[in-house]
């Protein structure tokens, strides 16, 4: 893909910052095993990827979220099922924060990796 070419998905990424309560351990725990289990299984879902914030826990943000789908449509409809508001929900209990960007993306380099 050149730098000039978009991904052929819709993207959705999600911001995180933990509950004050939990510990960035806490968080990575729950995020990457219960949360993820979950997310995985979200109807039209072509592409997800997690990335932990490896700071001390201490930053804006613990973690950003990568989705894709074929269209907003398409993301819109995954959320609004039962599963899909399950998903919004474990997030939003587990979360102080959330910020979901709808985004173009533009590979400027692929490795193949």
């Amino acid at each position: 893909m050149s730098a000039k070419e978009t991904s052929m998905f819709f993207k959705a990424i999600i911001l995180l910052k933990r509950r004050e309560d939990m510990s960035a351990q806490d968080f990575a725990a729950w995020w990457l095993g219960q949360h993820a289990a979950l997310a995985r299984q979200l109807p039209g879902l072509r592409g997800l990827r997690f990335n932990l914030v490896t700071a001390d826990g201490e930053g804006a943000i613990d973690g950003v979220s990568e989705l894709w789908f074929d269209s907003q449509e398409a993301f819109d409809a995954a959320y609004d099922t039962k599963h899909g508001r399950a998903v919004a929900a474990d997030s939003m209990a587990h979360v102080s924060r959330r910020e979901r960007l709808f985004v173009d993306e533009h590979t400027l380099v692929d490795t193949g990796v």
